[in-house]
Parts: C-alpha cells; structure tokens; sequence
C-alpha cells in the first residue's frame, strides 16, 4: 500500500469564549486532507478494522446517527479523514480522563479543506491531544504500529499539569451549577468567581474572605491550642521542645504516651504517634524538626484522628482515618507487602484524584520509625501470620459526616471561629464521634487553613459530599449570581458610538462602567487606553476590575471568530447589521472563510445566544435576517427602526413587546401596543451633535438607529426614559483621555 501524505494542519486556533460553534471554550483546527479527500474511510483497506481496535469505545459515539454505534455506522459507510480526527480526539480526551462529548467538521469553501473543533477546557491539554490524534490517525491509514496507551498518558500527564486541582475544580463546578462564571486568573489555582465589582477570588479551598492573620494563628498550632483552650475548646496539653532532650522532660512533665510532630507542619508529616521511650522521642523530635521549625510535644489521645470541615462556622463534613496494617507471609519483604496489600488498593494513586496516597517508605520517616520500634525495617520478612502496623493513623478518608455529634460539631465551628477562618479542616482525635468529646477525654489536634476537599469529595468509604457547592454558598447569598450587567453590542455599523453612548447612560444612572470599543479602554468616562480595544483581552480585563459594576463591550465579527466572546452570558446583547461580508470582504473575514453576506448571521447571532433568561436582546427592525434572530434569544426583544409604522415594530408592540422607533421627529419608546413618552428630540442639538451633522442637514438614517440602538439597551437596563434624554443632550462624542 502506497503510504498517505500526512493531514496538513494548516491553522490551530484556541476559541476561549462563546463562539459560533458553541458555548464553551473550543480549538478550531483547519484541516488539509490533501490526497486523502478522495478517500474516504471505506477505502482505506484495514483502516476502520485497526481504528477500532486501538479505539474500542468508539463505539459508544452516537455522532449524528443519535444512537450508540453510530461513528461506527458512518465509518461502514464512509466517512472523510476529518470527521474520523474529530472523534479520535475525543476519544483519546475521553479515556485520559477529561470527558469531551463536543465536536464537529464543517467543510470551506476550499476543497479538501475542513474546520474541525472540539470541546476544549485547557489550550495546552486540546493541543497534545490533537498532536498525539493526529498521529494515530496516519498510523492506522498508513497501517504502522501506534502506542496507544502512551499517547493516552502523556494527554493525561498534560491534564494534571494544566487543569484546575480537584478541591478548586469541585468548588468551579457548583458555582457553575448556580450559574456563577469564572475566570482563571493563573495557571494553578487561583480562580475568579463571577465579574467585576460581584466577584469572589479562591485559591483551592481558601477564599478572598480567608483572614491571613488567621492563616498565620493556624500556622502556629502552640499558638493555636491556646486561643482554644482560652475558649474552652478541649485541646491536648503540649509544649514546645528545641532539642531531643527537650522533648524527653516535656513528655515526662505531660506523661506517656506521646505525641512528637512540627509545630506548623501539615498533611500529618512528620507525626509520630503513641511514644513512650525515650530513644522513639528523641529520633521522632529529628523526624518532626526536619518537616518544620519548630517541634511540639503534646498528650497522646486515644482513639481515631478525623477530620471535619467547617464552611463559614457550619460543619458540612467529616472523614475518619484508619490504622494501616500488613500480614506477612514468612517469603515478602516489608516494601512488598505493602505494594501487594495497600498500594494495591485502586483508591491509592500518585495523582491528585486518588483519596489515597502511594505509600513509599523511602519518604515516610514516621513510617520507618514506627516499623524501627516494631524491630523491622522496609527489608525486613515478617513470619507468616505476622501483622504489621505501618501507619497508626492517616488516611482520613472513610465519610463519617452523618455521625457526628451536635457537642463535636459546636466544638469545630468554635475552633474554627477561634481562629478566625471562614473555610477550616478541623482535626480531631476521638474514639467516637458519635458522642460529646469531654465524655471521652477527645480533643481538636489542629486547625488546618486551605483544607484538602478531595478526602469528602472522593471518600474511600461511605458518600461523597457536596463540599464544593458549601464553599460556593458561603461565598454568594442564594441571590447572588456573581454578575455585574454586561451589554455587548455587535455589528459594524455605528458600534463604537453605540457603546460608548450607553455607557455614558450607565455612568450618569450611578454605575462605576467599564468599556472595551474601538476607541479605546475606559472606566467611568476618563480614556485610560487609545487605539482598538474592541477584543476578548480588553474584555476579560474589565470583567477582572473589581472597581467595575457594568461594563460595555464591543464586539466585531473578526473578534468574535478569532477569540470568542469575553463573557459567558449578558444582560443585554444588541446587534445592529450583519454587514461587512460583501465584497471586497475585508481580510480579517476572508482568512475565516467568510466570503456572503448571509454567513455573517452565523457569526452575530453568537451576541444573541448569550443573552440570559432574564435579559434583552435588542435587534434592528430594519433587516430581515435580524428579526429572524429574535427566535434565538433566551430573553425579551426590543426592535428598533425608525419607521414607528414598520410591520414588524407594530405586530411586536401588539403582542405586548417594547419598541424604539422615531414618531415625527421624535426618538419613543412603545409598549403593550401604545407610545410611551418621548425621550428624545431628532432636531435637537443634542442629536445632531451625536450624529456629527450640521444644523441645516438632516439626520442620516445610520445616525438615527445606532441612536435608537443605545436607547433601547438603555431602556433594556431599568434606565428611565427621562434619564436618557437628559444623557443624550449631555453627552460628548469626542473621547476624552
């Protein structure tokens, strides 16, 4: 078999917000197929045969058949290179472990040439998966060998570099569940919730309402077990030792058993537990002295360590630790027993998703001492029958949320409050957590800030919890969506005037506005960046400004098809014409294939889609094509056109619609099939100073409706007609810096 020219990726371009393909975030990828056009996937001898058996879960691809089995069904019957990359893509994003279910390939106007996309939460992870997709896809036309489960990894190994943590990630997703949008403000964890002035920040399970004084109390658990024994939160007696010897005269002044351990250590390193002699002190001051600055002595408390979270003074989980134990066989070491008794356990893993760790001796020095005193060491064979405790307590992570005690939840949020954390991991040591801890001589250890979620989300018995919506409710009242009002107003015509018109109105109806157009970047009314903003960066940018509480962007059809929208959702979304797609067409356009009029709604209808339930979109009456857009919007229209007369305006008006529309030679607002007041006058100053035009000209029709465009979306936000009239004679079309 004569061996296929590779598919020529001739462009890769990363989509970030709402777009024409979809809601989310996509890579759009334009293909070549080159030779591979005449040969669709029933010609290629073997290929669908080799395709499957590297992809057996391609199967369960409905693709446009709508049942399971249909990719397949389309491979049978021949389907072009393209759309196979497509689902390759998928599949390989499905079995790494971040479920894609989003793509498609649209053919150009070039033959041979295709746009494919596909679901894309990470730039970096889409990119290695179309690298290591596209690779399979020659091997198996040209009929080489293909490492699978290689590719697989290093997708995977892309995902645990880029995406967000589990614990970050859980709390994303219920503020996405409410509707919340968010921002990644770098490339680990730290996140925005919603938009400017309605935004909260959290970087894993720590919040902008998080207190560093506290982080530094909690940092320090001698500093910490005081403040709770002052309020009468039950703690061990402890104290802090700067030497082996030390320790020994403080576990002698507390009494045996004891426990060793940093004094602002965390994740339980360098613990020790249950010590009696002196020589299993002194080594364990070492072992704690090298994991923090300081080293503690405390009593030793009987029973199991737990953990419970507290969510701004409410308890809303709890995990139990558990002893870890091996038996020998009188043949394996101590390193294999454990590989074959505990790591085994698929609940263990190196990766943040496992609710347990891999346990290697080599890094556990509490884990060595503890086998020392036990007389072995990682080679040492235990007899057969011989059982072995390799961790007296850890692996917090059988869910016990259900049990806990009214006195044990009081006595957390307490702790929690003593400190001053909004988001707290309490650990306690308690025999039962089923009941009051002074009953049993319990006691709370540690009050731990940035808690780890994934012990609750992931537990390795009982259920999980829903600890990422807790932290979302903690951060937004049941009211609060996390949304400032956004207004982005797309077209070509006017755009630039339109925006900056409504903002204006928004700054004089009290907002602090930011706005983003092609005369620059603004806030409030002073220009603090000239030149073309009209663009996904400048966007993103006011929507991080926490000074912020609406903003106003522009939106052209080449920003919209090179990046995407900079928001999720809007209040109000307008769109003015779909121009700018006859000839000549201008280059930005061309290099996407877009060469008619007519795939310019494709492109605009984007701003409509993303108005949410409860907004406006607001549509020229004049177009045809755009009053066909209003089936698209999830919210209420407004038509505007300067004819009041138009059939559209009047039908709408009837079905109880609003309208802008000019009645002599005035701008009127119409509702519920009459005219509302005036709000402005066409032959004013005012107007004629918006319009650029001399006293004794007239008003071009262009002038008018990017007029009536500002003020329906100005009526759109609340803003009364009476304040838009006033707006209009006050403001200035000449940006000022």
């Amino acid at each position: 078999m004569t061996k296929k020219n590779d598919i020529a990726l001739l462009r890769i371009n990363y989509l970030r917000g709402p777009n024409i393909w979809t809601y989310r975030s996509v890579l759009e990828v334009w293909l070549d197929l080159g030779e591979l056009e005449d040969c669709p996937s029933n010609t290629l001898p073997g290929f669908n045969d080799r395709l499957t058996a590297w992809l057996p879960a391609l199967i369960e691809h409905h693709c446009g058949v709508g049942e399971r089995g249909g990719f397949l069904q389309r491979l049978q019957e021949g389907t072009w290179c393209g759309h196979v990359l497509e689902h390759i893509v998928i599949e390989l994003l499905n079995l790494a472990g971040m479920p894609t279910g989003f793509g498609q390939t649209r053919s150009t106007s070039r033959r041979g040439v295709y746009r494919m996309v596909f679901r894309a939460r990470d730039e970096q992870v889409a990119r290695v998966a179309l690298q290591q997709g596209h690779a399979l896809i020659m091997a198996a036309i040209n009929d080489e060998p293909f490492d699978v489960k290689a590719a697989v990894e290093l997708v995977r190994e892309q995902i645990d570099d880029c995406y967000l943590g589990p614990s970050t990630a859980s709390i994303v997703n219920a503020a996405t569940d409410r509707g919340i949008p968010h921002i990644r403000l770098n490339e680990g964890n730290l996140v925005q919730l919603g938009y400017g002035a309605a935004q909260r920040r959290i970087w894993t399970a720590e919040t902008d309402k998080t207190s560093a004084i506290a982080e530094g109390i909690a940092g320090n658990k001698d500093l910490t077990k005081t403040l709770l024994k002052a309020c009468g939160v039950p703690v061990p007696e402890g104290e802090v030792v700067d030497s082996p010897e030390a320790a020994w005269d403080a576990a002698e002044d507390i009494g045996v058993p004891v426990v060793v351990k940093p004094l602002d250590g965390n994740h339980g390193r360098g613990v020790s537990l249950e010590l009696t002699e002196r020589a299993d002190i002194e080594a364990a001051y070492k072992v704690a002295e090298a994991e923090g600055s300081d080293v503690i002595v405390e009593r030793f408390i009987p029973g199991d360590e737990h953990r419970v979270l507290v969510v701004g003074g409410k308890v809303v989980a709890a995990a139990r630790g558990e002893s870890l134990w091996i038996v020998g066989n009188g043949r394996d070491p101590v390193t294999k027993l454990i590989d074959d008794q505990l790591n085994s356990d698929p609940r263990r893993g190196e990766a943040e998703e496992f609710p347990l760790e891999t346990i290697i001796l080599e890094r556990e020095p509490t884990m060595r001492l503890l086998l020392e005193r036990q007389g072995l060491d990682g080679s040492s064979v235990p007899a057969e029958g011989q059982r072995v405790l390799v961790q007296r307590n850890g692996n917090v992570a059988i869910d016990c949320t259900d049990d806990v005690h009214p006195d044990v939840a009081y006595q957390c949020g307490l702790a929690a409050r003593v400190v001053g954390l909004d988001i707290a991991g309490i650990d306690l040591v308690v025999q039962d957590i089923s009941k009051p801890l002074a009953a049993q001589r319990g006691a709370i250890v540690e009050v731990n800030a940035g808690p780890g979620l994934l012990m609750h989300l992931k537990p390795a018995e009982g259920l999980p919890r829903p600890v990422g919506k807790a932290i979302a409710d903690h951060l937004f009242d049941e009211t609060e969506t996390g949304r400032v009002p956004i207004v982005g107003v797309a077209g070509s015509v006017g755009t630039s005037q339109i925006a900056r018109l409504i903002a204006w109105l928004l700054h004089l109806s009290g907002k602090h506005v930011g706005l983003a157009c092609r005369d620059g970047l603004f806030l409030g009314t002073r220009r603090v960046e000239a030149g073309e903003r009209a663009h996904f960066a400048a966007g993103q940018r006011l929507l991080m400004n926490r000074e912020v509480n609406a903003v106003v962007l522009e939106n052209g059809a080449a920003s919209i098809l090179n990046d995407g929208l900079a928001y999720d959702r809007c209040a109000v979304g307008v769109v003015t014409d779909l121009l700018g797609a006859e000839p000549p067409v201008a280059p930005a356009l061309a290099e996407h294939d877009i060469h008619e009029p007519e795939q310019m709604f494709k492109v605009l209808r984007t701003q409509i889609d993303v108005v949410l339930s409860d907004g406006v979109g607001v549509l020229n009456a004049a177009d045809p094509r755009l009053v066909e857009m209003a089936d698209l919007c999830d919210g209420e229209v407004i038509f505007y056109d300067t004819d009041h007369a138009n059939p559209v305006l009047v039908a709408h008006r009837a079905k109880g619609g609003r309208t802008v529309s000019v009645d002599g030679h005035h701008v009127v607002l119409g509702h519920n099939g009459h005219v509302m007041v005036p709000c402005a006058d066409l032959n004013g100053a005012a107007a004629r100073r918006l319009a650029s035009t001399a006293a004794d000209q007239p008003l071009s029709g262009a002038s008018v409706r990017s007029l009536l465009a500002a003020v329906a979306a100005a009526w759109a936000l609340g803003i009364s007609p009476e304040l838009i009239g006033a707006g209009l004679e006050t403001f200035d079309p000449a940006p000022k810096s």
